[in-house]
């Protein structure tokens, strides 16, 4: 019986999950990095690790990193010498929670529902990935019975579904969201709600009576995936 593969450890979920050539559909089913290739490669190309310090940050060992290093550099070459598009997805990984160390919320109860909304001065925020705050409530037998404000401290895009579960959230109520953060969302476990404007606790209210649509599809403009000088998140290590 063959032995299970452990768990590797990331920091965040990429900016983007998928590039395409400039002109466009290449016709030819894109090539797939997983999330553990992705991370060797952010770990030891951008952010200069050694192999050592990258199999420590994901916990495996240093011949694992190798092979998934060496893998991701042939589809990587696949992908530049071929013109074919890439997606980020899978990989068995488990995102590294420990980052967020100063989150105070108590320990979610079995019962208790866990729902994060965007936020800022009593509404819903508008920009998921300049989020200041979200606010969180924590609902049993369909009744809001606490609440509470948390700053995300300036998390970027591809660590804030990492904060998210950090804080146990099952549920994210929000403006517009990227179809990357939308993809992270998912891959996290929670359940979306997009395209929410106005009052905070009224969209919790909505949620909960039943009227607030699940994944509007509603996505930011333009202007929240622009970075000067690096990548949000994505600073090393």
């Amino acid at each position: 019986m063959p032995r299970p593969q452990r768990c590797r450890k990331i920091r965040s979920y990429p900016e983007q999950w998928s590039f395409l050539p400039e002109d466009g559909e290449t016709g030819q089913t894109p090539v797939i990095l997983t999330l553990d290739e992705y991370e060797t490669v952010r770990l030891l190309d951008f952010c200069g690790l050694t192999q050592e310090e990258c199999a420590a940050r994901m916990e495996v060992s240093r011949t694992t990193v190798t092979a998934i290093y060496d893998s991701a550099r042939k589809k990587l070459a696949e992908v530049l010498v071929c013109g074919r598009g890439l997606r980020v997805s899978g990989g068995n990984v488990c995102l590294e929670l420990d980052q967020f160390p100063d989150l105070a919320l108590p320990k979610k109860g079995r019962d208790t529902m866990r729902i994060a909304v965007t936020y800022e001065n009593g509404q819903v925020f508008q920009h998921f990935g300049r989020t200041p705050a979200f606010k969180i409530y924590d609902v049993e037998e369909g009744e809001i019975r606490d609440s509470r404000v948390v700053e995300t401290n300036g998390t970027g895009h591809g660590a804030l579904a990492g904060f998210l579960r950090a804080l146990e959230a099952e549920v994210l109520i929000c403006g517009g969201i990227g179809g990357g953060a939308q993809m992270a969302m998912a891959n996290a476990g929670i359940r979306l709600y997009a395209g929410a404007s106005g009052d905070a606790d009224d969209a919790v209210r909505a949620l909960l009576r039943g009227t607030l649509p699940e994944n509007s599809g509603a996505t930011c403009d333009h202007h929240e995936h622009h970075h000067e000088g690096g990548c949000g998140s994505h600073g090393c290590p």
